[in-house]
């Protein structure tokens, strides 16, 4: 087997304040292979973006990874430690070899330059080209993300697009200088379902002919059925189920996973069967409970449950952090 494109080892990240600190990562460990998609998935608070913001150097100030390592396997084969990077050498490689979609566009683009001056603008930081064909190589992205008219859009500013216009041009904006890794904070969330379903099928299509390897962040199963190749479950800042898509939607043995699936509609599912919500909210992060975070709101939970759980093998390739496993997956 090849080696991964990123491995994310035992990873912790603190915030801090004036007066105490938050755990919001707390040992998440996964990994990502060439050309495939790895899906991390959870409800909002989960811990999904603090680990997209780690991985890309773009934590806050009062953000600081505290354990663990985060390791990117270069174009060239060389293997970089990603959390010992400074913000400079972080900038020679953002961009060029690991780049990030957001979730909303019109926030990520600057309103006061046209599309063709921004995505032009990573060109200008990471190529030799000169300005007739550091244009000519923007025309050439904006067609290939399937932009209406790409030619007249290049002088259009962000505002005069639609949303799943800036959408596009926000993925041109990533690929432009072909990275090996991308990173996608839900990118489809703001996006209504139409333009949603063509914004995913043009992701799968680009990562076919560039042959990238994508770690997709969202809190939705659907999408995750459509995207990914493995999947990450993340419950309150840590991984509670990992395994390949096709694995996890047949047996997903955490309860936090069941009650994922649960509560959304899928194809198979009897249309008379309600859907059940997950009860409880997610506990917050300066008052967790011991052991299993997911405890106060599991239906299986138990005595053991109080006890610190670790992430292990249910089967090979799958791995559960749950005391009840087994109880949980006879029951699927």
């Amino acid at each position: 087997m090849t080696a991964p494109v990123l491995e994310v080892r035992n990873l912790t990240v603190d915030f801090r304040s004036r007066h105490h600190s938050v755990t919001a990562l707390r040992d998440v460990s996964f990994s990502l292979g060439a050309g495939r998609t790895l899906a991390l998935v959870g409800e909002s608070g989960s811990g999904k973006s603090v680990s997209s913001l780690s991985i890309m150097g773009l934590l806050p100030r009062n953000g600081e990874i505290t354990g663990g390592a985060i390791v990117y396997r270069r174009k060239n084969g060389g293997e970089l430690a990603l959390n010992g990077l400074s913000q400079r050498a972080y900038r020679n490689i953002r961009g060029a070899e690991m780049s990030m979609i957001f979730q909303e566009p019109m926030s990520s683009l600057n309103p006061l330059f046209t599309v063709g001056d921004q995505i032009g603008e990573m060109l200008m930081l990471h190529s030799d080209l000169d300005a007739a064909a550091r244009r000519g190589r923007v025309l050439e992205m904006l067609e290939l993300v399937e932009i209406p008219a790409a030619a007249s859009r290049l002088d259009s500013y962000p505002h005069e697009l639609s949303g799943g216009m800036r959408q596009r041009v926000m993925i041109a904006l990533a690929l432009v200088c072909n990275p090996a890794l991308l990173i996608a904070d839900e990118p489809t969330t703001a996006l209504d379902v139409t333009i949603q379903a063509q914004i995913l099928d043009l992701m799968r299509r680009l990562q076919h002919e560039l042959g990238m390897s994508i770690l997709f962040i969202t809190h939705d199963m659907g999408v995750v059925a459509e995207m990914a190749d493995d999947v990450a479950v993340m419950y309150a800042g840590t991984i509670v189920e990992s395994a390949t898509a096709g694995d996890l939607f047949a047996n997903p043995s955490h309860p936090y996973t069941r009650g994922l699936l649960n509560s959304i509609p899928r194809p198979g599912r009897d249309p008379g069967q309600r859907l059940v919500p997950i009860p409880g909210t997610v506990p917050s992060l300066s008052a967790m409970p011991p052991g299993c975070a997911f405890a106060p709101r599991c239906g299986w939970a138990g005595e053991e449950c109080r006890k610190p759980v670790v992430l292990e093998a249910f089967h090979t390739g799958h791995d559960v952090a749950c005391f009840k496993t087994r109880e949980v997956a006879g029951n699927a």
